[in-house]
C-alpha cells in the first residue's frame, strides 16, 4: 500500500515538473481544443455515414456564393415560367368574404373553377383511381354516402355511433385482406382510418418510436429504409426527431437485407419494407426483413399503401406473390390506402398494428385539461365522418367477389 502511495507521489511530482514549463491558460485550453476537434470529427464522420461523401460535397458546393446565387436565379426562372404559363391562379384569388352571400351563384362559380381542371380520366397516373363519370355509377354512390354523413365526426363517438361502426368495419375488412385471419397473425390485428398514406405512415413511425422507447428505453431512435421508400418516411423523421439510415437497393432494385442488417444498432427502432415500392413497383423481401426484425426485436412496417387492395386478390388468383402481410412473423404494422385501389373517396387510408400493446402508443390522451377528457387516436382531432362513410360504401358496393360493377378480384385480373 505504501509502495503504491509513493509511486503516485512520484508520478504527480514528475507530471508537475513536466507541465511547469507551460502557461496555465495553455493547460486549460489544450484539452478543450482537443475535445472540440474530437466532437467535430465525430460529427463529420456521422454526417458521412448518414448522407455519403457525394451528398455532402454537393451540399458544400451549393453554399459557395456564386453557386448559391446561380441556383436561386434558376429557381426564380422556373417560378416565373409557371406563373406566366397560367398555372398560377394567385392573381385571381378572392382575398375577402363577399359582402353579400352569393346564393345559387356559388354552384356556378364552382363549375367555372372545376372547368379549369385537367381532363384526368385515364390520363393522370397515381392521381385518380376510379374510372368513369364523376356523376354516375361508383362516384354517385360514394358521393351520396359522403353527403349523408358530411356533418359527422368520429371524435364524438357517443353522438355519431354510425361512423364509429363503419370505421371499425373498414379497419376489420382491410385487416382480413392482410392476414388477420391467419393463425400466425396472433388474432389481435387492430388499427384506425386516416386521411391518407402519409398520415398512416406518420402514425406507424410515431407509434413504433414510442413503443420501442417504452420497451427498450431508446431515446435516440433510428429507422432503416431503402432508398426506394416513400418520402413520407423522411417527413416522419423530421416530425418525430428520428435518424434515418437509408440503404441503397440491390441489383434487383429491392431492399438490401444485408445492408439493412449492417445498419442495425442499439438505437434502431424499426425497418420499412414496401409492397410494392412506388419508384419500381417491386415487392421488397418482407419475409427476410421479418426474420431480421424478429431476431433483433425491432419493429417492421410494411408500406402497402399502393398494393393493399391489389396483392391480396392477385394472390387469390394464383399469381406468385411473395409474403407481404401479417402472416409474416416480425411485421408489426401496415399502411394501406383505401382511396387507391379500394376505390374509396380521396382522404381514406388504414393503419394497422399486430396487437393492442403496440397500437396504444398511437393514442394521445390528455386528462388534466380543464375542458374535460381529450383522447385522440390519430393526428387529426376532428375527422370527416363522410369520408369514412364513402370508404365503407365503396368496399360494401364492390365486395370481394360480386357486385353490379364487377369486383376487386375481377378488376385485378383484367389489369
Amino acid at each position: 500500500m505504501e509502495a503504491a502511495a509513493e509511486l503516485a507521489l512520484r508520478l504527480r511530482a514528475a507530471a508537475n515538473d513536466r507541465l511547469a514549463r507551460y502557461e496555465p491558460l495553455a493547460l486549460v485550453a489544450a484539452p478543450l481544443l482537443a475535445l472540440l476537434v474530437a466532437r467535430t470529427l465525430h460529427a463529420a464522420a456521422s454526417a458521412v455515414a448518414d448522407r455519403g461523401l457525394v451528398a455532402i460535397a454537393i451540399a458544400a458546393v451549393k453554399l459557395l456564393p456564386g453557386v448559391s446565387g446561380y441556383i436561386a436565379a434558376e429557381k426564380k426562372k422556373v417560378v416565373d415560367k409557371m406563373q406566366s404559363g397560367g398555372t398560377s391562379t394567385k392573381n385571381n384569388r378572392r382575398a375577402e368574404l363577399p359582402t353579400i352571400g352569393l346564393g345559387e351563384q356559388v354552384i356556378k362559380d364552382l363549375e367555372t373553377l372545376k372547368a379549369k381542371d385537367v381532363e384526368w380520366q385515364g390520363k393522370c397516373s397515381g392521381t385518380v383511381y376510379i374510372a368513369g363519370s364523376e356523376s354516375e355509377g361508383h362516384f354517385e354512390l360514394i358521393n351520396k354516402a359522403y353527403s349523408m354523413f358530411s356533418h359527422t365526426n368520429p371524435l364524438h363517438q357517443d353522438v355519431f355511433k354510425s361512423v364509429a361502426h363503419m370505421e371499425a368495419e373498414v379497419v376489420a375488412m382491410t385487416a382480413a385482406l392482410l392476414g388477420s385471419k391467419e393463425k400466425s397473425s396472433g388474432g389481435q390485428i387492430c388499427g384506425n382510418m386516416t386521411s391518407g398514406g402519409t398520415e398512416s405512415i406518420l402514425l406507424a413511425v410515431k407509434t413504433s418510436r414510442d413503443y420501442m422507447r417504452s420497451k427498450k428505453g431508446i431515446t435516440k431512435p433510428e429507422m432503416i429504409i431503402a432508398e426506394s421508400a416513400h418520402s413520407a418516411y423522411d417527413k416522419a423523421a423530421e416530425y418525430f426527431n428520428i435518424k434515418v439510415r437509408r440503404v441503397p437497393v440491390n441489383k434487383e432494385f429491392l431492399a438490401d437485407v444485408k445492408g439493412f442488417k449492417r445498419c442495425i444498432n442499439g438505437n434502431t427502432i424499426m425497418m420499412v419494407g414496401s409492397a410494392p415500392g412506388f419508384p419500381h413497383g417491386l415487392i421488397d423481401p418482407i419475409e427476410e426483413l421479418g426474420e431480421l426484425a424478429s431476431r433483433y426485436d425491432i419493429c417492421l412496417h410494411v408500406d402497402l399503401c399502393l398494393g393493399g387492395f391489389v396483392l391480396p386478390f392477385a394472390r387469390k388468383l394464383g399469381y406468385p406473390i411473395p409474403p407481404f402481410d401479417f402472416s409474416v412473423k416480425g411485421v408489426t404494422s401496415i399502411s394501406s390506402d383505401v382511396h387507391k385501389y379500394g376505390l374509396a373517396p380521396k382522404g381514406t387510408s388504414v393503419v394497422l398494428y399486430r396487437n393492442h400493446e403496440i397500437r396504444k402508443h398511437q393514442f394521445v390522451a390528455v386528462t388534466e385539461w380543464t375542458g374535460g377528457l381529450y383522447v385522440s387516436p390519430t393526428i387529426a382531432g376532428s375527422r370527416p365522418g363522410g369520408l369514412i362513410a364513402g370508404a365503407w360504401a365503396a368496399m360494401m358496393l364492390l365486395g370481394q367477389y360480386k357486385s353490379y360493377h364487377g369486383s376487386f378480384k375481377e378488376n385485378t385480373k383484367r389489369d
